[in-house]
């Protein structure tokens, strides 16, 4: 039972010591490609321009806000002294108002949503040359998404993402 017991532990250490190096030989990688996009100076600006575009948006929708409550608050204060006919049309700009905010808000989660799909499709296709020559420099076979493939564990020795940042800081 002892020598079972050595036995076992003496394979588990094998293994653990020479998984990365079987990974590299097995022409195994893994990518962390959001880190890329966060850590890469065209990342970088990608993000910055795409909070740029958000603040606008935040700050347009801010105005329109601004103005659905002043409506608001002109109908609570005059609502028992303006005649009938002006209160229908204080409850009609306030009703147009709502449906513009609301279009207002659909219209530029859109426009969000459809800038940052381009912005980061245009990073992608720049990243995966550098990808793809990575790989056929070191005769990779795999190269794995870190966190969007299922992969559950990969060793540090294996992670080529600061190579990739690097490569892709410095091509024109």
């Amino acid at each position: 039972m002892f020598r079972s017991l050595v036995k076992s532990a003496c394979v588990g250490l094998c293994v653990l010591v020479t998984a990365p190096l079987f990974a590299q030989q097995a022409g195994v990688a893994v990518i962390d490609v959001q880190r890329v996009v966060t850590q890469s100076d065209r990342g970088k600006e990608v993000l910055q321009k795409l909070q740029k575009l958000q603040q606008q948006k935040i700050t347009e929708g801010k105005a329109i806000q601004q103005k659905l409550d002043a409506l608001k608050q002109q109908f609570s204060k005059q609502r028992f002294t303006l005649s009938q006919d002006k209160l229908d049309a204080l409850r009609q700009q306030i009703e147009n108002q709502t449906i513009k905010l609301k279009r207002f808000q659909d219209d530029a989660q859109r426009e969000l949503d459809d800038a940052r799909k381009a912005a980061l499709d245009k990073l992608q296709q720049q990243i995966m040359p550098i990808i793809n020559q990575v790989g056929k420099e070191k005769h990779l076979m795999l190269i794995f998404n870190k966190y969007q493939s299922g992969l559950v564990y990969a060793d540090d020795s294996v992670d080529i993402t600061d190579e990739i940042i690097r490569r892709f800081n410095t091509k024109k």
